[in-house]
């Protein structure tokens, strides 16, 4: 080969590995286009909202400015804004209207004296449409205090509700059906539908992973997010098998997975209104709903003990919303939990509109006589509050800022609760919802931490 011919090749080698570099970044910003608030997927529209504090946080007493920017198909638009500020879940307390210049304005959004959280909510209409958008700031949230009180036999009651349940179900009696589903079986891992009986009267359905290879792993439980529905995390989460865990996502109502979605639709309508069932039976700590959902969660663990496939030292919950809620709490109840990963805990200081400011889902105070002294007393027992108080393992936490289904107030209010060891992603401007990427980032925190 001649030299002419040398740098020739040279040059085509360098030029394809460009091309090549190119392509691979482009297909990393096509796979991380997933939708966000500040820019919704496929969307005309873009709100860009900007705190002069990066982190979104300040102190009491400080003022906090937001540059606001509204942009149609991506071209900055000169219109006017339509805003009001509140604290955190609650009623505006200052209105006003500005004019964006280059498609841009600053909005002083005043400040708070007491810790948490204000919201800013935009508005702007345009060609017949109206376009909104909202984002919160805190201010001095890691001062946030419970509002929930903490009973003086909370851990008597806890165990002895663990005690009769176990008493009544021993557990070689707990698996009352277990059958291999074939369509989430893979050459990696397999797939069981499990029936266990958890006390006297309840069981619960969940869908159970493992690997194929024979081995001892850790076990993994996963509550589920609220209300009645089938479980659709076995083959979302199909990287915990196929990392070395043994999996078990949950349901909480003793309905079979395997359900249509119609039946489903059939027994929520039952409950009278979207998960109804959370507030049934709150005038009294013995018969509130939850009671045997929280007994389920630790039972579960009994059982995911049991298994010979266990590593016989570790013990992960994880989960997000509801989910999240059960994770701490099954912390704070079982001392063999020795990880517990949570996004965005719901059931999380309840009754903290007594205090005027945002309390927890399920949002008591939108609901008629749900927050009489009898309901409050009885939601001590069972908000998150209570448990964070007593985990002991260490916790992985994250939350968003802008999350209306779970407030930012309640999830710092249990962050600032945990003495263990722990961790946090917070992620401002997320609403209720974590990436796939966080998500996966979950697991390998847990890795990490197997013993």
């Amino acid at each position: 080969m001649s030299y002419k011919d040398s740098l020739y090749l040279c040059g085509m080698m360098k030029k394809l590995r460009q091309l090549t570099i190119f392509l691979v970044l482009f297909a990393l910003c096509c796979s991380q286009s997933a939708p966000a608030e500040n820019y919704p997927y496929r969307s005309d529209y873009l709100w860009l909202t900007v705190p002069d504090h990066p982190d979104w946080l300040y102190h009491t007493n400080e003022k906090a400015k937001m540059e606001v920017t509204f942009c149609l198909y991506g071209i900055p638009q000169n219109v006017e804004v339509s805003y009001e500020i509140g604290p955190d879940m609650m009623a505006a307390t200052s209105k006003g209207k500005v004019l964006l210049k280059n498609g841009k304005a600053t909005i002083d959004m005043g400040t708070m004296r007491q810790p948490g959280f204000l919201d800013l909510r935009l508005t702007a209409e345009l060609g017949g449409n109206k376009y909104q958008h909202h984002v919160k700031v805190g201010f001095s949230p890691e001062q946030l205090k419970p509002y929930t009180k903490n009973p003086s036999d909370f851990d008597a009651f806890w165990k002895a509700n663990l005690e009769a349940a176990r008493k009544a179900v021993n557990n070689e009696n707990i698996l009352v059906k277990r059958e291999k589903v074939e369509k989430y079986t893979t050459d990696e891992f397999d797939c069981y539908l499990l029936k266990l009986k958890v006390d006297s009267r309840h069981c619960i359905y969940g869908y159970l992973t493992k690997p194929k290879t024979i081995g001892k792993y850790p076990v993994v439980l996963c509550p589920p997010g609220a209300g009645i529905k089938t479980i659709k995390e076995p083959m979302r989460n199909t990287y915990y098998a196929k990392n070395g865990f043994i999996r078990l996502e949950m349901e909480i109502h003793g309905l079979n997975p395997e359900m249509t979605d119609e039946q489903f639709k059939e027994v929520t309508t039952a409950f009278d209104y979207e998960n109804g069932y959370l507030a049934n039976g709150l005038d009294n700590r013995d018969n509130y709903y939850m009671k045997h959902v929280y007994v389920a969660c630790v039972r579960a663990i009994d059982y995911l003990t049991s298994l010979s496939e266990w590593d016989g030292q570790n013990v992960f919950v994880q989960g997000g919303s509801q989910g999240g809620a059960l994770s701490l709490i099954t912390a704070g109840l079982d001392p063999r939990v020795t990880a517990c990963v949570a996004n965005h805990p719901a059931l999380s200081d309840m009754a903290g509109y007594l205090d005027n400011r945002a309390g927890g889902y399920p949002h008591f105070n939108r609901l008629n006589n749900m927050l009489t002294p009898e309901k409050v007393e009885t939601m001590a027992y069972y908000d998150v509050v209570n448990f964070a108080r007593r985990i002991s393992c260490p916790v992985y936490l994250t939350w968003g800022y802008n999350d209306n289904v779970c407030p930012p107030t309640t999830s710092y209010i249990v962050w600032n609760l945990i003495t263990s060891p722990k961790e946090s992603l917070i992620t401002p401007i997320n609403e209720h919802w974590t990436s796939e990427t966080t998500n996966h980032r979950q697991m390998l925190w847990l890795k990490e931490h197997i013993r």
